[in-house]
């Protein structure tokens, strides 16, 4: 049977390009019935035809075989281009307006950059009638896949209650990175991404392959002092949707953060924002970039003199690190495209992430730190007291602006 459906496969792969529409309708439904059982479904999974037309293919047949009896054919040939065109070539506006509906943060705001409002397809559907369009579902479906959103599930990472002011700490970020991005002034999202092994270490995910040849990996990854580990850190630029990333060797400090950072801007920033006088920068709350890292601070210092940058700075609510632009617009794509291949050394995560691009534009620049970070370093009240740092008037231990200093 097998040997069957690769012949059968080799054929049809052959003619049915020389064939009408109607001619390989036809000729798929006699394949069809020719096999038996289950024929519909093995010719549509062999050719890639919906079960419907080789189903109506076989209807035809029957009305071939009708005429032939009355004594001629009759059928019907559409023009080149013909049936019912899609609903996004008729309104070609329609998948934006799905992109907005879908990224509200308040209220329906369709212009929110950031993403932490969730709906289902049906409430999308809702909303288009609202607006005038009458979209199915499973229209509505395929729309959101050709924009590259997938169904999310929850993931335990929340610890604690919500803070308080939660949502006004979203909608501030939010205001302030509008405002950042109608006057073309940067607006990057960065965070570490989990560090990885480097080595023959199993890599989380699938990818198409031939039968029976998955790669070999060690049977175990438990932690070992001994096996180098890559830390990515990224940059994501919001407005124009590239990323940079730099991957260290030794530890993931804040001197490594704004190290990156400061790679981004000599590489690519200063040429795209070549008048910006200002720098927003959307960041966790913790971690290496975190709001209570005076090294972060002191970092951001020296690199605001160098630059001659006003850097401000907004950091997400704890438990909410998840909705930072970065991961789902960044590093999530560098997950998908090393899935299931084993990290072996350096070169190969650095050309994995340099390949990484999406059909939105994204592209990512990568490159290697190899200098060491020191772990603990501490930052002197005398330092600290020197900082040009302006709080804001909400949570200015999470919203604060770094001046150059005189």
């Amino acid at each position: 049977m097998v040997l069957r459906s690769k012949n059968l496969k080799i054929k049809l792969s052959t003619i049915l390009p020389e064939l009408d529409e109607r001619q390989r309708r036809l000729l798929v439904a006699m394949e069809a019935i020719e096999l038996g059982y289950g024929g519909v479904s093995a010719v549509s999974e062999i050719t890639g035809m919906s079960r419907n037309t080789i189903l109506r293919g076989i209807d035809d047949l029957d009305v071939v075989q009708k005429s032939k009896n009355m004594g001629g054919i009759t059928g019907r040939i559409r023009k080149k281009g013909g049936g019912r065109k899609r609903i996004t070539d008729t309104f070609p506006e329609l998948k934006s307006l799905i992109e907005h509906l879908i990224e509200p943060s308040v209220r329906g705001d369709p212009e929110s950059p950031l993403r932490w409002t969730c709906k289902s397809v049906r409430n999308i559907s809702d909303l288009l009638k609202n607006e005038g369009y009458e979209v199915s579902r499973q229209t509505i479906a395929a729309i959101l896949h050709d924009l590259e959103f997938s169904l999310q599930g929850n993931r335990k990472t929340k610890e604690g209650k919500d803070h308080p002011d939660r949502d006004r700490q979203f909608r501030y970020i939010n205001r302030s990175v509008k405002k950042n991005l109608k006057n073309d002034l940067p607006v990057i999202s960065v965070d570490t991404k989990k560090k990885e092994l480097v080595g023959d270490y199993k890599n989380q995910g699938r990818e198409w392959a031939s039968k029976g040849s998955p790669i070999d990996v060690n049977g175990h990854d438990f932690p070992d002092p001994k096996v180098p580990k890559a830390i990515p850190y990224g940059v994501y630029d919001i407005g124009e949707d590239k990323g940079w990333i730099s991957v260290g060797i030794t530890a993931d400090t804040a001197e490594f953060a704004v190290n990156t950072i400061r790679k981004w801007w000599n590489k690519l920033g200063n040429k795209r924002y070549p008048n910006a006088k200002t720098m927003l920068i959307c960041a966790d709350c913790g971690g290496s970039n975190g709001y209570r890292s005076t090294l972060w601070k002191r970092e951001l210092q020296r690199f605001a003199n160098e630059t001659n940058l006003s850097v401000s700075v907004s950091h997400f609510p704890p438990g909410t690190s998840k909705w930072n632009k970065i991961e789902h617009r960044l590093f999530s794509f560098v997950s998908i495209n090393w899935r299931g291949k084993p990290l072996v050394n350096f070169q190969t995560i650095i050309q994995l992430i340099a390949a990484t691009k999406t059909k939105s534009g994204l592209t990512v620049k990568v490159c290697m730190d190899k200098k060491k970070y020191k772990k603990g370093l501490k930052v002197s009240k005398e330092e600290l007291d020197k900082l040009n740092i302006k709080k804001a008037k909400f949570h200015g231990e999470w919203n604060y602006t770094i001046n150059p200093q005189m």
